[in-house]
């Protein structure tokens, strides 16, 4: 062999070497699912580029809840979560709602604001139907969900429309439920105690039935029971299910997400769920974090994800202080992660109150898909009076309801730099 063949050599070589690496490149890519083809092709850095309050939103909640001709329907509440219905209605679901009839100011303390009176009524959980065009119409009876036992009581979650089972054509709707049972100390929220499934029927809306899913009670340490369906997103024929810890009822550090999936039509049914390890999809008491460093990486209680094409963007508060005022966002390309942030932070607007800010904070942020459109997220966040004492900070939001409502913004995306 001569000096001057072996470059000729050596090419032929190198080419039939990269030829390989692109065959087997092709090879991974196809045994991948389409999702994730497509997704991984189309994911970008994201972080919110621009925001503004949706005070139309925030106003016709105020309308609905400031309405003194009933008695018996919402005038506020927290744990936002929203809906679409087929019909073109919105289903709103809230967790802790105060009935009755609320007055215009002045209220007997002289102060400016509309109040409601200490008397009334409070339920775990509601459902107030919107109408297509974007009016709030009626409360259902409330409590929607009943009590699972007496000292316990179920807030609904994320909720979402889908087959009755995979292959039918009917719908229903289903909703993620938190079942708490009544605690002292760190725990004023209650214990969690399991993830439940709750079926709607259509279009009266009616409670079917209410199945267990995610029995938590066999873990000791509350700190480490997983509740699912703060949000959910769809991806390949999967509804993609996020819970996480509770880790914020005792000091508030940063909680840990969690991921389960399950098939399409198939929430209600427990032996369907899977749920993610770090390393793949496992059974029941497998499931590992798929964000949090108990930090200044993680998640409040309660988040929201959404999708952009191939990316997926998670919100919530900030870790720290700022949890109190602040949202951030983290984004991936896969449910699973990595996560990529936090991102820089937005401060929640608050409402207008004479006592200092600092009583008031902002938490709970939720995604309503049936409402953005155009590549705007409109974001919803609860607003709530900060008091260790329970009767003290009913006092304050009974003195001014706008403390106890939902606020609204309007987000839109850009490529995080």
């Amino acid at each position: 062999m001569s000096v001057r063949e072996r470059p000729g050599r050596t090419g032929r070589g190198t080419w039939l070497v990269l030829l390989l690496v692109l065959a087997c490149a092709a090879v991974l890519l196809i045994a991948l699912p389409e999702d994730e083809r497509q997704g991984a092709a189309a994911c970008r850095p994201r972080t919110v580029g621009a925001w503004s309050a949706a005070d139309g939103v925030t106003g016709e909640f105020a309308r609905y809840g400031d309405d003194m001709a009933r008695t018996d329907d919402w005038t506020g509440g927290d744990g936002t979560h929203s809906v679409r219905l087929p019909d073109g209605r919105v289903l709103w679901l809230f967790s802790d709602t105060f009935l009755g009839r609320v007055h215009a100011p002045p209220n007997p303390a002289g102060q400016p604001h509309t109040w409601r009176d200490d008397s009334a009524p409070m339920v775990r959980n509601s459902a107030v139907v919107m109408s297509r065009s974007g009016t709030l119409r009626r409360t259902l009876a409330a409590p929607l969900f009943p009590d699972p036992a007496p000292q316990q009581w179920r807030w609904p979650v994320a909720a979402r429309v889908e087959p009755r089972s995979p292959d039918a054509e009917e719908k229903v709707v289903r909703v993620l439920l938190w079942s708490r049972m009544a605690s002292q100390g760190p725990w004023i929220y209650g214990v969690p105690m399991a993830t439940e499934v709750a079926t709607l029927s259509l279009p009266d809306l009616r409670v079917e039935s209410i199945v267990k899913v995610s029995d938590q009670q066999g873990v000791a340490d509350p700190e480490k029971r997983v509740l699912y369906g703060t949000t959910t997103v769809d991806g390949d024929g999967w509804t993609y299910v996020f819970g996480g810890t509770d880790a914020q009822a005792a000091s508030r550090p940063t909680s840990h997400a969690h991921l389960a999936r399950v098939p399409h039509g198939r929430l209600a049914d427990a032996s369907a769920w899977e749920y993610w390890d770090g390393e793949e999809w496992g059974r029941a008491g497998a499931s590992r974090p798929v964000l949090g460093d108990g930090g200044q990486k993680g998640v409040g209680s309660a988040f929201t994800v959404v999708r952009e094409k191939g990316t997926y963007v998670l919100f919530t508060m900030a870790a720290g202080a700022k949890g109190l005022t602040d949202v951030t966002s983290y984004w991936a390309c896969s449910p699973t992660g990595p996560w990529h942030g936090p991102a820089k932070a937005f401060e929640a607007p608050l409402p207008k109150d004479g006592a200092a800010r600092q009583d008031t904070a902002a938490y709970n942020p939720q995604a309503h898909p049936a409402l953005g459109k155009d590549g705007r997220v409109v974001l919803s966040y609860d607003v709530n009076w900060l008091d260790p004492v329970p009767a003290s900070a009913q006092a304050n939001i009974n003195r001014n309801v706008s403390l106890y409502r939902p606020r609204f913004v309007t987000l839109r995306l850009s490529e995080r730099r």
